[in-house]
């Protein structure tokens, strides 16, 4: 049997740095920085200040103002990004089988936020006061669930939940899906809205968060002096398709996805595998079956989430991977610009891997200033650079020894 191919046809982002692909694409491309003071509550007094919210989101663009009331903003981020990526890709409902037409959202975290307005509802005004739609609020599964329902994809749905690297995940269950024939489209991605006093209280109790109070040095990425990453929001979704399928139907395509990694380091519950055993395995294995191999003309979207174990073991992970030829990988982390979008971090990194190929332009890593021998790769620092891109991969290390990593090819 002929082997399937699969397709990029249509983005859709919700970001810090923009409520649209177009938006966000721009400010990546112009090294804009998306993480300035929390607004969302008061953060005077904790360690940490900053962080990369998304603003100005309207979710009744997308939803009936009934509906936007009975979902968590995690799952209005999800929809969002998924009417995008559906409208960007020209889908229609006549187009697909509904059995043929997937969903694959995941979160890190879910409806945190409905957790925490409940319990202290609770609290206060007794359990008779918990709305009914607390648990379908809450529940993770639920920007995958409400998305299919939207669009009747009665096809594979799956809610991914593997903390940092649940877009990169996602997305490449979602490619191996429509590769061995159990749909001909997915949607694919991830979704997070946890900027909450609980969430920074947490995430600075296990050291690490940035503590900088300057937003130019605290999402830092390869930096010597990096010191944490910087908690972002959004929601970011690929609309992925089996090659022939959207060449029937006359979609653009933006990329051919080739190759898909997914390993454990089985070492920490937080930590990195210093060796970067395992990471590098799940590089090379996405590496291998898109056969790509190093050279001017490959793009990392690297984790790069700028802690300090993160970033020179995703250095070695990459040596380990391409051995010296290494050194010719353009690499650059967009977290330097978009903070950490934890669950949704890869999808959107997935498309900025997608545009770089299409565009031809490796967005930058900004902000960069003390070079650290321990990230001696090319790392693209502060402004984007022109390329001739002929591949580009995406990669995710998450808590709980989660590693992902999902390749693209130009078309």
């Amino acid at each position: 049997m002929e082997k399937r191919r699969v397709v990029v046809t249509g983005l859709g982002a919700v970001t810090p740095l923009g409520n649209d692909i177009k938006t966000t694409w721009e400010n990546m491309k112009a090294g804009v920085n998306g993480i300035d003071t929390v607004t969302r509550f008061d953060a005077s007094e904790y360690k940490c200040c900053l962080a990369g919210e998304v603003r100005g989101f309207d979710p009744a663009l997308y939803l009936p103002r009934g509906e936007v009331r009975r979902t968590d903003l995690f799952t209005q981020y999800a929809i969002a990004a998924a009417t995008q990526a559906y409208e960007d890709s020209g889908m229609t409902a006549e187009s697909i089988a509904p059995e043929r037409f997937g969903v694959y959202i995941g979160s890190g975290i879910g409806g945190v936020s409905t957790l925490i307005e409940e319990h202290v509802k609770m609290l206060e005004k007794g359990p008779g006061r918990v709305s009914p739609f607390f648990v379908p609020m809450m529940i993770s599964n639920m920007a995958s669930g409400t998305v299919a329902l939207k669009y009747h994809a009665q096809g594979p749905n799956i809610c991914v939940v593997t903390a940092c690297a649940t877009s990169t995940n996602s997305i490449g269950e979602a490619y191996r899906a429509i590769l061995h024939g159990y749909a001909d489209a997915m949607l694919a991605g991830g979704s997070e809205a946890a900027i909450l006093p609980l969430c920074f209280a947490g995430f600075i109790s296990c050291q690490a968060l940035s503590q900088s109070r300057d937003k130019d040095r605290a999402s830092i990425p390869f930096d010597k002096e990096r010191g944490g990453f910087v908690m972002g929001e959004g929601g970011a979704v690929l609309m992925l398709e089996e090659y022939e399928h959207a060449k029937a139907r006359g979609a653009r395509i933006y990329a051919e996805m080739v190759g898909y990694g997914c390993t454990n380091d089985a070492y920490h519950m937080t930590a990195p595998d210093p060796e970067a055993t395992a990471s590098g395995r799940a590089i090379a294995l996405a590496a291998q079956e898109g056969g790509i191999a190093a050279g001017k003309n490959v793009y990392v979207n690297a984790h790069g989430t700028g802690t300090p174990l993160n970033d020179k073991t995703e250095t070695l992970a990459l040596k380990k991977a391409f051995g010296q030829d290494a050194y010719k990988l353009h690499v650059s982390s967009t977290k330097s610009m978009t903070g950490h979008m934890l669950g949704a971090a890869g999808g959107i990194e997935a498309i900025a891997s997608v545009l770089a190929l299409h565009e031809g332009v490796v967005p930058p890593t900004i902000n960069y200033r003390e070079s650290d021998p321990e990230c001696d790769l090319d790392i693209t620092p502060n402004t984007a650079r022109e390329a001739a891109l002929d591949y580009a991969l995406s990669t995710s290390l998450g808590f709980g020894g989660h590693n992902g990593c999902i390749a693209f090819k130009k078309i």
